[in-house]
């Protein structure tokens, strides 16, 4: 059996900052595991602009993003084994991986982190009627279409889901010479970045059709047209507003799901909301010694966030590794969700924290001109007022160390006062 301290699965940006953040921390024998042939992860095909503007000071594309941690990286003696499937965690931190040239092999380890990344929801999820015709894609499946592979999937495109990937590709199909007819949003808001509803469709002049989905497809062996519809406050089909939008393309952009099958194997303790690990300020799950972070943790709007996230569990985790006491004796104040607030990350966090802690959030719908509010009991820990908030971007507050020591054993208490 192997024996490293420190192994990281996944070598997509998330793995690659959290190992880099570890043996900055003094942690020795690092090893990475990828099951793609290549580090980067879904980076290397979003050739768009606007990654890095908040890590690095300036606009990269997702391959130079990538390429930073790549190439330094290459300048570690952390080991990356690529075309490696982890596919169990074991009781004492053990993990099982196989791939073609070594086989099965088991690695003993101090401590993991979990940085899977996460994946498209796909068609089956949605139980749209209609036949398998070709021309149904995930808009990330589109992308590597188009950006890797150098084929177009369509000349007349609907988009259904307004996330951030689905407007990408909107620009880029259009960019292509395709039309695309409109983006489609079962919600009454999008679920995008404002600066990519502004670039990818205003400026193109492509529709964005709120509160309204696609209820039907149409063809047998090559998709022909979509039907859509309008959706109330329920949403609920609103009869009378169906309309037939002929396309050959139908690409969903409707949610990402964080690739936490090993997760749960593990026995590690679930986020219902978030669909990720519950975590601790350094991201240390439920399971001593195993730390998760990125889109595997909570789905992420910038790959900035995703990097600082990640650097914190490799903090975390050098921590674990290098400690005799393994942090034994921790007392944990959670951390709740309130009015118009979906969900908080960190969960819990150490009393006795040595460091600021940043809470994670996302809020529930659009609203303008409300206040962030965080309390513990009668204690208000953080008030600001925001110009405008929503869904689709997420927003953090910074608690400092010494307000938390003082708290008792009270929630912490996210809300959106209007």
């Amino acid at each position: 059996m192997l024996k490293y301290d420190l192994v990281v699965i996944g070598g997509g940006p998330a793995g690659m900052a959290a190992a880099l953040e570890a043996k900055k921390q003094g942690v020795k024998k690092i090893i990475i595991l990828e099951r793609a042939a290549t580090l980067g992860g879904i980076l290397e095909q979003c050739i768009h602009t606007g990654f890095g503007l908040h890590y690095f000071g300036e606009e990269l594309s997702g391959p130079e993003y990538a390429y930073r941690f790549i190439k330094e990286l290459e300048e570690t003696d952390i080991e990356v084994k690529v075309d490696t499937m982890v596919t169990d965690i074991l009781t004492g931190n053990v993990v099982v991986a196989t791939n073609n040239t070594d086989g099965i092999i088991e690695i003993n380890a101090t401590a993991i982190i979990l940085a899977m990344g996460c994946r498209e929801r796909p068609r089956g999820a949605l139980d749209i009627p209609g036949s398998r015709a070709s021309g149904i894609m995930t808009a990330g499946t589109a992308q590597k279409y188009v950006n890797i592979d150098g084929y177009i999937p369509g000349k007349k495109i609907v988009i259904l889901g307004s996330g951030d990937i689905g407007l990408i590709m909107a620009r880029r199909m259009t960019l292509e010479g395709a039309k695309v007819e409109m983006v489609c949003e079962l919600m009454p808001y999008s679920g995008g970045l404002t600066r990519n509803i502004v670039q990818c469709l205003d400026d193109l002049g492509i529709p964005l059709k709120l509160s309204c989905t696609v209820i039907k497809t149409h063809g047998i062996e090559r998709l022909e047209g979509v039907t859509i519809a309008n959706v109330d406050e329920n949403r609920r089909v609103i009869p009378g507003t169906e309309q037939y939008v002929e396309c050959d393309t139908l690409m969903l952009s409707v949610g990402l799901i964080p690739e936490n099958e090993l997760t749960r194997m593990a026995g590690i303790i679930i986020d219902p909301v978030t669909n990720g690990a519950v975590v601790d300020e350094y991201r240390q799950t439920s399971r001593p010694g195993i730390f998760a972070c990125g889109n595997v943790l909570q789905v992420h709007d910038l790959v900035d966030y995703v990097t600082a996230e990640s650097q914190l569990a490799g903090v975390g985790a050098a921590k674990y590794i290098l400690s005799k006491s393994k942090q034994r004796g921790i007392k944990y104040i959670a951390t709740k969700a309130d009015k118009g607030v979906r969900y908080v990350v960190p969960q819990n966090i150490n009393s006795a924290t040595d460091q600021d802690v940043k809470l994670y959030f996302r809020v529930t719908d659009v609203y303008k001109n409300a206040k962030i509010v965080v309390t513990c009991g009668d204690k208000v820990l953080y008030s600001k007022k925001k110009i405008k908030l929503c869904p689709g971007e997420m927003e953090y507050v910074i608690i400092k160390a010494e307000e938390i020591h003082g708290l008792d054993k009270k929630d912490i208490v996210v809300k959106v006062e209007v």
